[in-house]
């Protein structure tokens, strides 16, 4: 079994152990990113280190390491399966309090966990057929922008999804569309891609940006800007992005086909930009 990183070491992941007053476990109070890496090389370490900055910032507190040490912790977890895709994860705890509080202690050191799983291929048939969807009320707090790890709201929409029969919720608040349940939201509207704007309710994506960057490098219409969710039906394509699942087609929503019901060509322009990229970082040609 590989190894982990926990406060300093590496060790076998059975011996990796939080204890119970750990601020975490008690309350959440904590961050994370989710980093993959093709062929033992990181996509975008940069971004996802600036938003663990970002969030860190948010929730008051200090990042742990800086951004080499963080490095050099998840290619040593990297390194401990050569060559595989893989998707790293990382998390940072307030620590370990004496007794049980809200208000947040003085002067105790974070706990800092991080480790390394297989990243398997997108299956085929998702690429081909592409997921459905369907649209809740968005019930999560007003600070989405931060990635910590209070999901709980996140694991009942999706389960709600999951209930209705359906693989992704997507999100809507104040008549908007924010993100999905895990992963963010793009729609083909008239003669151009659209995402939502960065702020407060949805999570500024990593994987978001790539592909507003690939859009941008194929000379795509896009911008950002404010789905009302009562338009979202009437898209020609809904794509969704995240980390795992890279850039997947929504071709069924509430029930009803998006488009035609099949993987757009849009789709199809970008997914390709986003594969070529993936060779290139295989291929160590891309700066993580």
């Amino acid at each position: 079994m590989p190894r982990v990183y926990l406060n300093g070491e590496f060790m076998d992941q059975t011996h990796a152990c939080v204890p119970v007053m750990d601020r975490g476990f008690l309350f959440g109070d904590a961050v994370y990113e989710v980093i993959p890496a093709y062929g033992g090389h990181l996509l975008q370490l940069g971004a996802h280190l600036s938003r663990l900055e970002a969030s860190l910032a948010a929730i008051r507190m200090q990042n742990p390491l800086t951004h080499d040490a963080w490095r050099q912790v998840l290619e040593t977890l990297l390194a401990e399966s050569p060559g595989q895709d893989q998707l790293l994860y990382l998390q940072v705890t307030r620590g370990v309090m004496p007794r049980r509080q809200h208000a947040i202690p003085n002067d105790i050191p974070p706990t800092v966990f991080a480790q390394s799983s297989p990243l398997p291929p997108v299956p085929p048939a998702l690429l081909k057929k592409g997921i459905s969807a369907v649209v809740l009320d968005d019930i999560r707090w007003a600070r989405c922008d931060i990635k910590a790890t209070t999901l709980l709201a996140n694991i009942l929409l999706k389960e709600e999804a999951r209930r209705q029969g359906a693989d992704e919720a997507i999100l809507r608040r104040d008549g908007r569309i924010t993100e999905g349940a895990a992963c963010n939201v793009f729609a083909v509207l008239g003669d151009e891609i659209v995402t939502p704007p960065k702020g407060r309710d949805l999570l500024p994506g990593i994987t978001r940006d790539l592909v507003l960057e690939l859009v941008c490098d194929a000379g795509l219409p896009c911008r950002e800007a404010p789905i009302a969710a009562d338009r979202l039906a009437g898209a020609e394509e809904i794509w969704i992005t995240s980390s795992s699942r890279e850039v997947l087609p929504v071709t069924q929503l509430d029930h009803a086909p998006v488009g035609s019901g099949e993987p757009g060509p849009l789709w199809q322009q970008v997914r390709a930009g986003f594969e070529r990229r993936v060779d290139r970082l295989r291929r160590g040609e891309e700066t993580p």
